[in-house]
């Protein structure tokens, strides 16, 4: 298939890209560029052609001769999200809705489209289906919920929009992110010896590993549509139903050596355990093949291989939010998040300045 994939410079899409080339498929990136300067290590993997377009200045034209479309491209977590919950939703959902129209009309058969196990939010110890009410506690996962019910709406028999509500994924990629659970305590299990939960660790979270995420999304643009049209699809395993001490846990097994401390009981009341039977019986082909314990001995290696320090581990491109606020401080993004032009230079303007001119 021709498919084009949004977000394909970001953590996701730098493992989708190369998969997308070995499966046999015709791939090109779109991403705006904000996470570029966080190059983790280099996997020697052939990548698509990606080009740099926010998908909110896509046009109609720029959308036909693709099959189908993997739309990634948002803002991508619930810190980040509450930001700045007004742009949360312009980009989140009315962007993410508005280019899938554009999809449709460019005559894009498939639209997959990553969602989120959390919109269940504050579930406590029920075992959520697609089926169950959601509950979101943020404006990320709010937005979710809504472009979920507006895609469905566009539905028709030359539209077919699928969901896959991701678990909290983890594991190795080249464009690294240290904002997500298990990977936020491998790295600071490495660099400084220390687990430290800030919470008691009794909030349950769902994991998925990064390959097997990517492995859902392969079977949601090749499977038939009479087994995906519309439907949502929680994207792990049962066995993958953590807690975030259990998390923790295997952390300190894989790093051994460190010290491992929890906090109070903090306000974060999101909590959710999941079942993914439904994949499994829409997909036959998908299955996980990546655990927490085997996700993170891939993080040890890896950190082992490049020597992880302190200062990259801490360093703003591998933290969504911290990034986004050093694009903005330095006046590189404007409010609504879209890249300011470069000041033009003007020969002798600096030192006019020095001299007081």
């Amino acid at each position: 298939m021709r498919i084009l994939f949004t977000g394909a410079d970001g953590y996701i899409g730098a493992v989708l890209g190369p998969k997308l080339l070995e499966r046999g498929h015709h791939a090109t990136g779109i991403d705006t560029g904000l996470y570029r300067r966080g190059w983790l290590f280099d996997d020697g993997r052939t990548r698509p052609m990606v080009m740099s377009r926010d998908t909110r200045q896509l046009s109609r034209s720029d959308l036909v001769n693709f099959d189908a479309v993997v739309h990634l491209a948002e803002l991508s977590n619930d810190p980040l999200g509450e930001n700045n919950p007004a742009i949360t939703m312009e980009i989140n959902h009315r962007g993410s809705v508005e280019f899938a129209l554009k999809c449709k009309e460019a005559g894009i058969e498939r639209f997959v489209y990553a969602s989120s196990c959390s919109i269940y939010g504050a579930a406590g110890g029920d075992l959520k289906s697609e089926t169950s009410t959601c509950d979101p506690q943020t404006a990320y996962a709010r937005c979710k919920v809504l472009v979920e019910r507006d895609l469905v709406a566009l539905t028709d028999s030359h539209f077919t929009p699928v969901f896959l509500r991701n678990a909290t994924a983890f594991g190795a990629s080249p464009r690294q992110r240290f904002d997500l659970v298990l990977n936020n305590l491998a790295g600071w299990a490495f660099t400084t010896g220390k687990i430290r939960v800030m919470s008691d660790g009794t909030p349950c979270r769902p994991l998925v590993h990064i390959e097997d995420i990517c492995q859902a999304i392969l079977c949601a643009l090749e499977a038939p549509r009479g087994a995906v049209c519309a439907e949502a699809f929680n994207v792990g395993d049962e066995t993958q139903n953590y807690t975030v001490r259990e998390i923790a846990e295997i952390v300190n097994e894989t790093f051994p050596g460190c010290e491992l401390s929890f906090g109070p009981s903090g306000p974060d009341n999101r909590s959710y355990r999941v079942s993914f039977a439904k994949i499994k019986a829409h997909m036959p082909s998908f299955r996980c093949g990546w655990n927490a314990q085997r996700g993170a001995r891939q993080l040890r290696s890896v950190f082992e291989r490049i020597q992880l320090d302190d200062a990259t581990f801490n360093a703003a491109p591998f933290t969504r939010l911290s990034e986004l606020r050093h694009l903005q401080h330095t006046e590189q993004l404007d409010s609504h998040l879209r890249w300011t032009p470069i000041p033009e230079f003007v020969p002798g303007a600096n030192a006019l300045s020095l001299l007081g001119g």
